[in-house]
């Protein structure tokens, strides 16, 4: 968790119940200035209940959330000034361009007509979209779209920024433009809460992660932190020129070894996991070197996000104990 005042999220027991669904389960979390946070949960998990809430567009069942120090709830209009929603998907006007649209939003937040102008200025170049300004909004693509969005979410100078999946359907230099520009944006201040299916893009620009599934918080934190929470065996591999055979009997005997992954032998790999510390690690990497194993690497495989999201959703769960996964 977050400490000091510098904190700009913090839910405390969030619940929102549809009826009989619970969709959203007691929900504590902090999210501190400048940061961007990778919210992380499949379809239903209760990500976009969580978003709508922040957002001030549906109240919770029970718990609160503030922004800034402001409730979602009981201060719904004074949230819409502090936060920058951008939905997962959002409408576009037919025959209007781009800094139409803008100025259209800016008007709908009382911005005046002057400080309107400048705004849409800023916005445009802040999100490298000033040669779409005489555009339609209609005729541009989903990449552009997405950028156009986020400089709506941008009009009103917001402190807290909410963007549910703007990763998706983009193409990969579109992927990589709007990567570059979430990280700018915190750069310069913002605070980011990212919704996304697109986990490897996640693990690139996010400071902190939160997994959700069920509508329950699974794990939350400093990205190294929730790995290493995850990671209770560590992924070893091993690549030798020859003597495998050997190194294979050795760690197969080892007793804090398991999960050896015999596929990749062949091509002069040995995967396994392994649940000892390092001085028994380098323990058996001697032992495999006096046995005539002539060894070219050997290395600590990190664990991705995907494989984090797996560990603890119990989202085909069989497939975290794979071997290899990168």
């Amino acid at each position: 968790m977050s400490e000091g005042n510098n904190i700009v999220l913090r839910c405390e027991g969030l619940t929102k119940e549809y009826e009989e669904i619970r969709a959203l389960d007691n929900l504590n979390l902090e999210i501190s200035s400048g940061k961007v946070f990778g919210y992380i949960g499949h379809n239903g998990a209760g990500k976009t209940t969580t978003i709508r809430i922040l957002a001030g567009l549906i109240r919770p069942t029970a718990g609160n959330a503030t922004v800034c120090g402001v409730d979602v709830s009981s201060g719904r209009d004074r949230i819409k000034s502090i936060v920058g929603y951008m939905p997962d998907s959002f409408g576009v006007y037919d025959q209007m361009r781009v800094w139409e649209y803008l100025d259209f939003f800016g008007a709908a937040f009382k911005i005046p007509r002057k400080q309107r102008r400048e705004r849409i200025d800023y916005v445009l170049a802040n999100t490298d979209s000033e040669y779409m300004r005489d555009r339609f909004v209609d005729k541009l693509s989903h990449g552009m779209k997405q950028r156009v969005g986020i400089a709506r979410a941008l009009i009103h100078d917001p402190t807290f920024m909410v963007l549910d999946e703007p990763l998706s359907g983009l193409d990969p230099r579109a992927r990589i433009q709007m990567r570059q520009l979430l990280r700018r944006l915190a750069n310069e201040g913002k605070t980011l809460l990212v919704s996304s299916h697109i986990l490897a893009e996640l693990a690139v620009i996010c400071d902190e992660i939160g997994i959700i599934n069920k509508g329950q918080l699974q794990i939350s934190g400093p990205m190294e932190d929730v790995f290493n929470a995850l990671q209770k065996d560590r992924l070893i591999e091993l690549k030798a020129l020859d003597g495998m055979k050997k190194a294979q009997e050795l760690v197969d005997s080892n007793d804090q070894s398991s999960e050896m992954d015999e596929s990749s032998l062949d091509d002069g790999l040995l995967r396994f996991r392994f649940s000892g510390n390092d001085e028994k690690l380098a323990d058996l990497f001697d032992a495999i070197r006096q046995a005539g194993t002539r060894i070219v690497t050997m290395r600590e495989v990190p664990l991705d996000l995907e494989q984090a999201y797996m560990a603890v959703s119990g989202v085909a769960s069989e497939h975290v104990g794979k071997m290899g996964q990168e």
